[in-house]
């Protein structure tokens, strides 16, 4: 069986964690785009979560199906997509049919440390108190690149892109 080389990079965590920077800065180390999760939520979603509601299950379902299509229409010339992703059942829709070209980048950091980084972000939907969700409903990955939210941008791309060759 010839190993297929993963083309899609899903960057995953909670609300604050980094994904954005991260997933900027390593879509222009690889030369492949970057799609941020936030952009894809529905008006509706935005408003519920603004207003500081959790998203339901079936709240995201549309929004995880927009993200895979996302995934399938870039798989061949790669793209880093950055989602929080929290419950395996979401990778799993995100990764449906891409398994073998997709990798999974999780950014973990303390609820402190989040919590630190919520507090001094501007104009952004999600707001800190919703954290707490996050951290309840989030499955850490068995199979993924972990890498810690402690640390400098470039230094957690640099640690991202030596795991990424060994795997």
């Amino acid at each position: 069986m010839v190993k297929v080389e993963p083309k899609i990079y899903f960057i995953m965590g909670v609300s604050g964690c980094g994904k954005s920077t991260i997933g900027n800065l390593l879509a222009k180390r690889l030369k492949i785009p970057f799609f941020d999760g936030d952009d894809y939520h529905s008006k509706t979603n935005v408003k519920k979560m603004s207003s500081g509601q959790p998203l339901t299950d079936h709240d995201r379902m549309g929004w995880l199906l927009r993200l895979n299509e996302i995934a399938h229409t870039q798989r061949e010339k790669g793209a880093i997509i950055g989602c929080s992703a929290l419950k395996e059942s979401y990778r799993r829709i995100l990764e449906a049919n891409l398994q073998e070209h997709s990798r999974w980048i999780y950014l973990s950091g303390s609820f402190d440390d989040v919590m630190n980084r919520l507090n001094n972000r501007k104009g952004h939907f999600m707001p800190p108190e919703l954290l707490k969700s996050q951290f309840e409903t989030l499955e850490i990955p068995q199979q993924c690149i972990e890498v810690s939210i402690n640390m400098p941008p470039e230094d957690m791309v640099n640690e991202i892109l030596g795991l990424i060759k060994l795997q």
